[in-house]
C-alpha cells in the first residue's frame, strides 16, 4: 500500500507535469521522471520475488509425481516433512503448489480459511487401499492466503 501511494503521489505528479508544461525544458522534466521510474520498478522487482526455502531429505519430483500416495513414495518423507514444516509457514498458495505441486484435496473454511492436503498413505482414491484414515499433510491458509498452520493427522 506505501509503494502505491508513494507512486500515485510522486510519479503521476512528475507525469502530468510534464505533459501540461511540455514544451519548455520537457527533457529535462522527463529524465526526472524516468529516474524516479526506474527506482520504483527495482524496488518492487528486489522486493517481490521470495526464494522458495530446500527440504532436506524430501525429493519434491517424486513428491509431486506421487498423488493422492497411491504409489507409497510419499510415506518415506513424512518425517523429514514433519519436522521441517516451520519453513512452509508464511508461504503463500502459490508460493505452496510451486514447491509441493497440486494438492490432492482442498476445503474452502469459515472466514476465508483454505485447507490444503496432502496425502502421505494411500488415500480412499486409490484402488488397492488399506488404510481406512489414510495419513496427511494439511497445510491451513488464512484469508490473506498465507500458510498458518502445518500438521500431519
Amino acid at each position: 500500500m506505501f509503494i502505491y501511494r508513494w507512486f500515485k503521489k510522486h510519479v503521476e505528479v512528475l507525469w502530468c507535469k510534464v505533459l501540461v508544461w511540455g514544451d519548455s525544458n520537457s527533457g529535462a522534466r522527463e529524465i526526472q521522471f524516468n529516474k524516479y521510474f526506474i527506482v520504483l520498478v527495482l524496488f518492487v522487482a528486489a522486493c517481490g520475488h521470495k526464494e522458495l526455502p530446500a527440504l532436506e531429505q524430501v525429493d519434491l519430483a517424486i513428491w509431486k509425481e506421487d498423488k493422492f500416495a497411491c504409489s507409497g513414495k510419499r510415506a518415506s518423507m513424512v518425517d523429514a516433512m514433519n519436522s521441517q514444516a516451520d519453513k512452509l509457514l508464511a508461504l503463500s498458495q502459490q508460493e505452496i503448489v510451486e514447491l509441493l505441486g497440486k494438492p490432492d484435496a482442498n476445503e474452502l473454511y469459515k472466514r476465508n480459511q483454505k485447507f490444503f492436503y496432502y496425502f502421505l498413505q494411500p488415500s480412499k482414491s486409490c484402488s488397492d487401499t488399506v488404510t481406512t484414515e489414510p495419513k496427511k499433510l494439511v497445510i491451513r491458509f488464512n484469508a490473506m492466503g498465507l500458510a498458518k498452520e502445518i500438521a500431519v493427522e
